[in-house]
């Protein structure tokens, strides 16, 4: 059912297609993400703490986190031209968006590195790896967060946050529990599930040329981890594939 290809970023072939169901269903997911996460963190940011309980408080925290990571997911669907193919300035602009809501990155760098990641995975040339031995979680995690991460993002975010708080009014609790805390969870959610179990190397080496293997969760559990990026070696292998169509991926080959 599905064919296997390479990752490519020539937008030049999508303008031949036409608008498909699975186009639809894309761009339409996308924008409700986006409109979550800008709801969540209006309310979020305005919410009385003093009012509720602790246990509603880290709910917010942890239901807003799972909301960033579907930001960056859709930022990640678009490096692939899959948010809206038949229109390469529109999908890029909205991995663009997403990638600056979630934390000031620069999308064309990450294109760069994400490409660099599917065509060497696991190696030398690969960004996102770990040429040390890779069972140190939270080593490999900051040389990851290092190679993305710069201090001009770093004072970008630090004068966002003093603008909005002395602009909008802001507490800067709220600020904090729910728009610094969740993306830094996020980053280590997508790390995790994304990067360190699917391209650690295994007991015996790697079994395929993708050097990536799948967390074989069930469905639901799935998206609740990481918006299905666990099913990682179905994403090496069909890179023309939207986040929510790799389970059907994952289930054609088991």
């Amino acid at each position: 059912m599905f064919q296997s290809q390479r990752i490519s970023f020539n937008w030049t072939s999508f303008h031949s297609l036409n608008l498909s169901k699975e186009s639809l269903y894309s761009i339409i997911i996308a924008f409700i993400i986006m409109l979550v996460w800008a709801i969540s963190l209006t309310f979020l940011l305005h919410f009385n703490l003093s009012q509720v309980n602790f246990l509603w408080i880290l709910l917010g925290v942890v239901w807003q986190t799972f909301i960033y990571t579907g930001l960056f997911i859709t930022a990640h669907d678009a490096m692939h031209g899959v948010v809206f193919p038949i229109n390469p300035k529109i999908n890029n602009f909205i991995g663009s968006l997403c990638l600056l809501a979630y934390a000031l990155f620069n999308y064309k760098q990450l294109v760069k590195k994400h490409s660099l990641h599917h065509h060497n995975p696991a190696s030398e040339l690969d960004p996102d790896f770990h040429d040390e031995p890779s069972d140190h979680l939270f080593v490999w995690y900051f040389k990851f967060m290092r190679s993305y991460c710069n201090w001009k993002q770093l004072i970008g975010l630090m004068s966002l946050f003093y603008s909005i708080d002395y602009v909008f009014h802001i507490s800067a609790i709220n600020l904090i529990l729910f728009w610094v805390i969740p993306p830094l969870l996020s980053s280590l959610q997508l790390f995790y599930f994304g990067t360190f179990l699917p391209h650690r190397e295994p007991e015996g080496g790697y079994t395929n040329c993708h050097r990536a293997q799948t967390n074989p969760l069930p469905v639901f559990w799935s998206f609740i981890a990481c918006y299905h990026f666990g099913y990682h070696e179905e994403h090496h292998e069909y890179p023309h594939l939207p986040w929510w169509k790799l389970p059907e991926a994952y289930s054609t080959k088991k």
